[in-house]
């Protein structure tokens, strides 16, 4: 039994609170983190946790013993930071984290010039909307949408997020230009679902344009809400509608003339984005590389 790493299943099988989601944080199966955790009380011949097909429960030595996990974890983390330290050239694994369009069609494509620059750097890199924990899920550094909310982490301003308004040809064709936001509401406008709680929620119902005349609010109406960005890409390219989506997912098919630009002498609604890590993780190489490498990519100049 590799004694670390069934100390490291054991606590996530505690701070996930079932084996089923500890065996897909540790990308194993859920019979492989029964056996780590049979395994682990046969040597310490004590009970961690009581077991039930609905339920599991800490037993008392099993509180005290994963607290003693966690420290034992964090000397050895902290052991091998000090190792990456002493290192000139970055090297082991970056794991980051970003928003999935954001991701998707800026960040994966351009880290293939940082492999290049840092060959010793593996990368995991996860692609979600979810604002997951840094320190919680192990991530070195995060891309974030909107202001940050972290007063403990290092937050350095990136390029805004922005959006585009945008049609098919054969849309346009069909049902005419828009000229001014009101015209909106005569068109078919498909709107990206945000979750409850999103600062975006009302764009779905309400889409906010700036010109001359000042800020204005449009209600829009369309035959489809989806939350997918790349779903309402697909949706405006066959012509279903007119779309408000993120600049990165349609700059190509605007280039191309796949899409146009609408109203463009209005400014859409934007986010700031920002580039978020722990300010004692940056002295790894491997993160000041890459942070180094994002600011000269997205920094604001």
């Amino acid at each position: 039994m590799d004694l670390f790493q069934a100390m490291t299943v054991y606590v996530r099988v505690v701070e996930a609170g079932s084996m089923t989601a500890a065996a897909l944080q540790c990308e194993m199966s859920t019979t492989m983190v029964g056996n780590h955790l049979r395994a682990l009380e046969q040597r310490l011949g004590v009970r961690l946790l009581n077991r039930t097909t609905r339920r599991q429960r800490l037993t008392e030595f099993g509180t005290s013993y994963y607290q003693r996990c966690l420290e034992v974890l964090g000397l050895v983390a902290d052991s091998e930071r000090l190792a990456e330290q002493t290192l000139d050239e970055p090297s082991g694994t970056l794991r980051i984290t970003a928003p999935l369009t954001f991701g998707t069609e800026r960040l994966a494509p351009a880290l293939s010039e940082f492999a290049l620059r840092c060959p010793q750097v593996k990368l995991d890199v996860v692609l979600t909307n979810q604002r997951l924990d840094l320190l919680d899920n192990g991530f070195d550094v995060a891309i974030r949408l909107g202001t940050s909310e972290m007063s403990n982490m290092i937050a350095r301003p990136l390029i805004d997020y922005t959006m585009t308004l945008c049609a098919s040809k054969d849309y346009l064709a069909r049902r005419g230009t828009p000229e001014k936001p009101a015209d909106l509401q005569h068109h078919d406008c498909l709107a990206f679902a945000y979750p409850a709680g999103d600062d975006w929620h009302s764009v779905a119902k309400q889409w906010r344009l700036r010109g001359p005349e000042g800020e204005v609010m449009v209600a829009v109406s369309g035959p489809m809400l989806i939350n997918s960005s790349a779903g309402l890409h697909q949706a405006a390219r066959t012509g279903m509608g007119i779309v408000m989506v993120p600049d990165a997912l349609v700059e190509q098919d605007l280039q191309d003339g796949k899409l146009v630009a609408l109203m463009q002498d209005y400014q859409l609604p934007s986010r700031p984005m920002n580039l978020v890590y722990a300010q004692d993780r940056y002295r790894l190489p491997k993160l000041r590389s890459f942070v180094d490498f994002a600011l000269q990519r997205w920094g604001q100049h």
